[in-house]
């Protein structure tokens, strides 16, 4: 389908009673983390219709008018009894908004914090509203007689699941979805998901593994026929595996040796954006984030994240020239728990001002403590190329972290198999990639062909390079084999470390491709790249593209080779 085409809503019914009606956007939805590999996605809302009629989840406010339109063709507002909320953030407040002058009998049906915070984004204190602790049941007839499972995170500290047992469908907010837009309701052919469900889990459950694992402890008591899942396809077909899946990922996290404590507040969602970019480019590295949203946490947790973490980051936005007193609580904890041969970080974003991330900036400065990453200052909502610039930030912390411990630890000498390994030749490349406003690029030996008809290679692409974001399934890149006897220049180059969000490009002669990607044109030659799959190995992923265009620049030159003396080192 065309990224152009208009946004329409989809409705097909699941089970006895139920429909879904799947909002959809052929095109990137908003500037966040987890919606980078810009393939779209689907606001799902479902209608139970029994003897009482509810809604769960009604999408947010770019699709109000598309969403009630397609429910009113099919049913009769005036009669609706409940609207259950998975969770409530600001941009929902217009649709419901919308529902309540239509049908203002409406009782919402949330969790404690989710009550509170429907209040305050719909400005009334007088809604009706079923608080769901966890013991509860709403009974709509006919055996749907829902239960409730609160599962909040730091992101969502609202998150509830409903169960319906009438139909064995689980209805799960955030967890186990995708951002992916299409004609399919259900996952048939599973497997051509993995790609996308494993980024949505990377972006926004890694830093919650613990809070994930808790969940999927009190889910795992349902007999469960269906997750009807907030974002992408409903997960029938890959049920097992994704529950499987979900809870090897988590233990990923949670079991490992360094974690970093990101501690955050947001206004207005902006400084959340920011903390989740961060966050991804952390765990990318394989150190484990452990995210505290410190409105909704205790004093108590926080000084023991902070205690556990090899490194802490702060982030606030600016409220009224000061930063909210969750904030310099919190703040004021670090300051009495971490030593300060940890690594720090601050961020914000801010409207007009900046002054609360410059009291962080100025307060851990002053206490002595070493920055992993500039601080980063956001006005207003962030970009792409502000996205690009906190997850290599992110990595850089993790990476800063690792050489830390490295240092401390005695190194051993290599091992026979380890000198073996490394006596592997590859070709000395370079892979360029640009999408919008992010481009990247990296040196690399680790390719090679893979096929002659489609022409195409591999390559390994380590999970904590900032180019790796762009080297997913559909995406395009360049891969510029280097020359011998003058690419001693562009190893130099692109083997130094850059700053997040640094230009790779700045000093080398390039040029760029129809898609963007810049070609080096000092290279032999270079290839025209399209993704078509990924598999993760180990530390890398080991990516298989084809080859659509090229061009030998060099008749006479001659490939350069990379030898190595250990297969751990580059």
């Amino acid at each position: 389908m065309s990224k152009n085409q208009p946004r329409d809503v989809q409705v097909f019914p699941i089970a006895t009673n139920t429909r879904i009606l799947r909002s959809r956007s052929w095109s990137r939805l908003r500037f966040e983390i987890e919606y980078a590999l810009a393939k779209g996605t689907t606001a799902n809302s479902y209608l139970i219709e029994s003897d009482k009629s509810a809604i769960i989840d009604p999408p947010g406010e770019t699709f109000t008018q598309i969403y009630l339109e397609a429910l009113q063709q099919r049913f009769h507002l005036e009669d609706l009894d409940y609207v259950i909320l998975g969770h409530v953030n600001p941009n929902r407040a217009a649709t419901l908004k919308a529902l309540l002058e239509i049908a203002p009998q409406i009782t919402f049906v949330c969790s404690n914090p989710g009550a509170i915070n429907l209040r305050a984004a719909l400005e009334n204190p007088d809604l009706q509203i079923l608080v769901m602790r966890g013991e509860e049941t709403l009974d709509l007839g006919n055996g749907h007689n829902l239960q409730f499972i609160p599962t909040p995170n730091p992101r969502y500290a609202d998150q509830l699941c409903t169960y319906d047992p009438q139909t064995e469908i689980l209805y799960t907010d955030k967890l186990f979805g995708a951002h992916v837009c299409g004609d399919q309701v259900f996952d048939e052919g599973w497997e051509v998901y993995n790609e996308d469900r494993r980024y949505y889990f990377d972006c926004l459950m890694a830093p919650h593994a613990r809070q994930v694992e808790t969940a999927l402890d009190k889910l795992a008591d349902f007999p469960v026929r269906m997750y009807a899942n907030g974002h992408g396809p409903l997960v029938r077909y890959g049920l097992i595996d994704l529950t499987k899946a979900y809870r090897e990922w988590s233990q990923q996290q949670t079991s490992a040796d360094l974690t970093v404590a990101l501690i955050y507040a947001s206004a207005y969602g902006n400084t959340a954006t920011l903390a989740q970019a961060i966050a991804r480019g952390i765990t990318k590295a394989g150190v484990a984030v452990e995210s505290i949203n410190c409105e909704f946490t205790e004093p108590e947790e926080i000084r023991a994240a902070v205690e556990k973490a090899g490194g802490f980051i702060i982030g606030s936005p600016t409220l009224g020239g000061h930063a909210p007193t969750p904030v310099q609580t919190a703040l004021g904890i670090v300051l009495s728990t971490a030593t300060n041969n940890k690594l720090a970080g601050a961020f914000g974003s801010f409207g007009w001002s900046g002054e609360a991330v410059d009291l962080i900036e100025s307060k851990l400065k002053d206490a002595g403590y070493r920055f992993g990453f500039d601080t980063i200052r956001v006005k207003f909502k962030p970009d792409d190329a502000t996205l690009q610039l906190c997850e290599e930030a992110g990595t850089d912390f993790a990476q800063a972290l690792k050489k830390a411990r490295k240092v401390r630890s005695p190194s051993q000498p290599a091992t026979n198999v380890e000198q073996a390994v490394g006596r592997i030749v590859g070709s000395l490349c370079v892979l360029t990639a640009k999408e919008g406003d992010r481009s990247s690029a990296m040196l690399a030996s680790w390719v090679s062909q893979a096929s002659f008809s489609p022409p195409g290679l591999t390559i390994a692409v380590a999970k904590d390079r900032a180019v790796e974001t762009l080297t997913h399934t559909g995406n395009k890149f360049v891969l510029n084999i280097l020359k011998e006897g003058n690419h001693l220049g562009l190893m130099k180059h692109f083997l130094k470390p850059f700053g997040p969000g640094q230009d790779r490009f700045a000093d080398v002669a390039a040029e760029e491709t129809e898609s963007g990607s810049p070609i080096l044109t000092d290279a032999l030659a270079y290839l025209e790249c399209s993704v078509q799959n990924r598999m993760e190995s180990g530390d890398h992923w080991l990516v298989y593209a084809t080859v659509e265009n090229g061009k030998l620049l060099d008749n006479d030159g001659v490939t350069a080779v990379h030898h190595r003396k250990s297969a751990t080192h580059y």
